[in-house]
């Protein structure tokens, strides 16, 4: 696929998306194409990963695996891809397929959601709003600590599951974007330090560590770039970021989250507890600790305002090359 019509099809992805999300009754319909990917990768784990396996063997499944995960993802993007391109003004039905893999709306209306569960349900309403985005377990969390993990998990995923999904395309087309989305779902499912998945799902946690290098980083400048236009802390964001990124357990988690934290003068990550697993971490941010419903407002603010800063540069490099392409 040409340059032109890659990023006019990811213009209207980021529009679609931006305005629509996933239709619902869509997803009654025919599921999501990250579940379809979670089907094949639960499948995967339970054909080829066995606990009587010597931790290398299981090692050597996961690389399959993950070998596996990216060769379906590459060519069913590709393919896709060819398909709609053979059509006449096929960047459009491209454009909207791709969508699907951006979450940029969903992000929000989520993180929304604790928002809205704290303020008329009390902490019930928000921890059960909380547990639909983050893995730790919410029975643990007091409100600061719910407003925490949603403002944490805006962060992180504004990464994972807006630019470095618009990253990948603008690189490589469709195929681009399944394989990063299909490692990411892989990483989430996986890749965690567990006895079940610690051997087998290395080489997913790894290749998305690799593939969210370079989106990471780009996310805790966006977010600082968003604090600057917005008035909200924009130097405190890079500080923050220049301080407390590189100790994070995870080498791009902590980026986003302490660019979040330096701009909100909050103090986020640190010790949480995934499941019945207390894992130790460093804090991110020297602010406060006792988020309110308040303080996730005002992380939504700046995720919106981090999301007008990546419209405006798709839209400008939309506008220069349908420039360069009809003078």
């Amino acid at each position: 696929m040409d340059v032109f019509s890659r990023i006019l099809s990811l213009a209207i992805a980021w529009a679609f998306e931006m305005v629509f999300g996933y239709p619902r009754w869509l997803y009654a319909r025919i599921g999501h194409p990250v579940t379809w990917m979670g089907a094949l990768i639960g499948w995967l784990d339970r054909r080829l990963n066995f606990a009587e396996d010597a931790p290398s063997t299981r090692r050597g499944a996961g690389i399959v695996t993950t070998g596996v995960l990216v060769l379906v993802a590459g060519v069913g993007g590709y393919v896709v891809e060819r398909l709609c391109l053979s059509l006449t003004y096929g960047f459009i039905p491209l454009g909207l397929i791709a969508s699907s893999l951006i979450a940029s709306k969903s992000l929000g209306d989520h993180v929304e959601d604790v928002a809205h569960g704290l303020e008329v349900g009390g902490l019930a309403g928000g921890r059960k709003a909380v547990s639909m985005i983050v893995g730790r377990n919410p029975e643990t969390l007091d409100e600061p600590g719910v407003c925490r993990a949603a403002i944490e998990s805006l962060a992180e995923n504004f990464s994972d599951g807006v630019v470095a999904p618009v990253f990948w395309y603008a690189l490589f087309g469709l195929p681009g974007i399944a394989v990063y989305k299909i490692i990411n779902t892989a990483d989430s499912m996986i890749g965690h330090r567990t006895p079940r998945h610690e051997a087998f799902g290395w080489a997913a946690a790894r290749l998305d560590d690799w593939l969210n290098l370079i989106p990471a980083r780009l996310t805790a400048l966006v977010i600082s770039a968003a604090a600057f236009i917005s008035h909200r802390r924009g130097r405190a964001a890079l500080a923050a970021v220049r301080r407390d990124a590189g100790k994070h357990r995870s080498p791009n988690a902590g980026w986003p989250e302490a660019a979040m934290a330096g701009a909100l003068d909050l103090r986020l990550a640190g010790p949480r507890i995934y499941g019945e697993t207390l894992v130790e971490d460093a804090y991110m941010g020297n602010g406060r600790a006792d988020a309110g419903a308040a303080d996730i407002r005002r992380a939504l603010d700046l995720y919106h305002m981090a999301c007008v800063i990546l419209s405006a540069v798709i839209g400008l490099l939309t506008f220069y090359l349908i420039y360069k392409q009809y003078q």
